[in-house]
């Protein structure tokens, strides 16, 4: 297992994400424990010493899980985290739910705990200490020992990564983005890494392997990769990109079977870093699977100068362009959830002025019919 050096600490390189474990019936809800144990147990073993979970991963069983597997193993050879759930604003306040996961955890502190999910939604309120204290509360459980140490997870844009660490970011030791080979441009992810770099805090990863689907390319583009490393596999070569990332310490991986634990501790078990001409085929491969559905929006902003009902239309671009390639998930929704209603893009009256100004002859008011249409069959 490859370790990396954290404030005197030595942290396994991989760790064990618990928000997609094996499941009874196809319900998210029921976690299969017996097979759990044997991939917690068999990641132990092979060195894996980090384990992360949180208040809603599983609708709530996940920290229930991670506490009775656990239990089984000495408390100070584990480094276990877990996160405040400001995802949902209505937990808010809340900060009786830090007692409650600690319990549910079966620990007395928790290695690492963080702000979860600082996003476009919940950044007022987590930036609000005086009415909800959520920062001034986790700051006293750290100074009491319960926290070793703070951080947060962030799926918001540049702009509220970088308000956040305005206001607390001589308090954070470390920061989760989502980054992978996709992402590094598609989601900024490049910019947020150089924005932590300059606050000295060093970054975790999330979703490295994109929910899967950069462990599952296309025969065309798995045989560019293969030419170069035959023996690596699909979700290897994400896993190597993030790895060569200086500023990253830890790697995440959501394993939901026996046979995903042990390829990728194989992975974990020799660092073997990429060239500048894999990473160059890597970060091309990434550009053309975004690229391929992804409007060309250059955000030059000529149509929100004609927009009769002032939408930010190169955002919503950008939201419908990541909605629609992950093939649905939070992000977008979270984004638009922070806007007033007259500025989603149901709100456009397809009057198409927007249309007749853009360079890259953009079909602004389809897509906003499409968004429209996506968003309205997820609520179903």
């Amino acid at each position: 297992m490859i370790y990396r050096d954290f404030q005197g600490e030595k942290l396994s390189a991989l760790g064990f994400g618990t928000m997609r474990l094996p499941v009874l019936d196809d319900d998210y809800a029921r976690v299969d424990e017996k097979r759990a144990a044997e991939m917690f147990d068999y990641a132990i073993q092979k060195g894996v010493n980090y384990f992360d979970t949180a208040w809603g991963y599983h609708e709530g069983e996940s920290e229930n899980v991670v506490g009775r597997l656990l239990s089984a193993y000495p408390r100070e050879t584990l480094r276990i985290a877990s996160k405040f759930p400001g995802y949902d604003l209505s937990n808010m306040g809340k900060t009786e739910i830090f007692e409650k996961q600690l319990q549910k955890c079966r620990t007395d502190y928790f290695d690492f705990y963080l702000f979860h999910n600082v996003c476009e939604m919940n950044i007022d309120a987590y930036l609000n200490d005086e009415k909800y204290g959520t920062f001034s509360y986790l700051i006293a459980q750290k100074r009491a020992g319960r926290i070793r140490h703070l951080g947060f997870s962030a799926h918001g844009s540049y702009d509220v990564v970088r308000r956040f660490l305005e206001k607390y970011g001589k308090d954070m030791e470390f920061c989760q983005l989502q980054i992978n080979y996709v992402d590094w441009e598609f989601q900024s992810a490049k910019q947020k890494v150089e924005l932590l770099k300059k606050w000295n805090i060093p970054v975790w990863v999330m979703e490295p392997v994109r929910g899967g689907k950069l462990a599952a390319l296309s025969p065309e583009n798995r045989a560019t990769l293969r030419a170069m490393r035959p023996d690596e596999s699909d979700a290897a070569w994400a896993f190597r990109f993030v790895m060569g990332i200086p500023e990253v310490k830890m790697v995440l991986s959501g394993m939901s079977d026996f046979a995903q634990v042990k390829e990728n501790i194989q992975t974990f078990s020799e660092d073997k870093p990429l060239s500048d001409k894999e990473r160059a085929a890597l970060l091309a491969i990434g550009e053309g699977m975004y690229k391929r559905e992804a409007l060309p929006c250059t955000a030059c902003r000529y149509c929100t100068s004609h927009c009769p009902k002032h939408l930010d239309i190169p955002e919503l671009i950008r939201l419908y362009n990541e909605h629609r390639f992950t093939g649905g998930g939070f992000i977008a929704p979270m984004a638009l959830s922070a806007l007033p209603r007259e500025k989603w893009p149901s709100a456009c009256i397809g009057c198409g002025s927007c249309e007749k100004v853009c360079p890259q002859q953009i079909r602004i008011p389809d897509m906003m019919r499409d968004f429209t249409d996506r968003l309205a069959r997820e609520d179903d």
